[in-house]
């Protein structure tokens, strides 16, 4: 797939399902892209899609399955999004476009060669006890054991 250059090809791109629950279009949006005026749409479709996949199958898909609705916070970032992002670090909060390659920058391959894809997620099922706690690190430790 080519990187789209019409709404309707970023429908199109938008319309790929990456596992039963998800779909790409959730995880194109941006603040940074919307308040900035930056385009958050994959140079290389093809490779942000695997890595999506490989994310929403082998990570997602669990946690959801385990415990409820997931909602997407954070997750693909065009490099000049994330450009954008690093050159304001003390606003936006994010590292530079070599240091999320394979990260929150799906389409393009760490400096190994290795695809990759990060995504931050807020678990519906977790708020209440983290409300009362203020404790995360049960939740951490339940995505790390499973």
């Amino acid at each position: 797939m080519r990187k789209p250059q019409t709404v309707k090809a970023l429908e199109e791109l938008g319309r790929v399902q990456l596992s039963k629950s998800f779909f790409m279009r959730e995880f194109l949006y941006s603040e940074i892209s919307q308040i900035e005026g930056i385009p958050n749409i994959p140079s290389d479709p093809d490779l942000a899609i695997a890595a999506g996949k490989n994310l929403c199958e082998r990570v997602l898909e669990p946690i959801q399955d385990a415990l409820g609705r997931i909602s997407i916070r954070s997750a693909y970032r065009s490099c000049a999004v994330n450009a954008k992002g690093a050159e304001n670090k003390n606003q936006y909060n994010c590292a530079s476009n070599e240091a999320n390659y394979a990260e929150h920058i799906w389409d393009v391959k760490d400096s190994d060669g290795y695809m990759g894809a990060t995504v931050c997620i807020v678990v519906t099922s977790f708020i209440p006890y983290y409300d009362r706690t203020q404790d995360w690190t049960a939740l951490a430790w339940w995505i790390h054991d499973h």
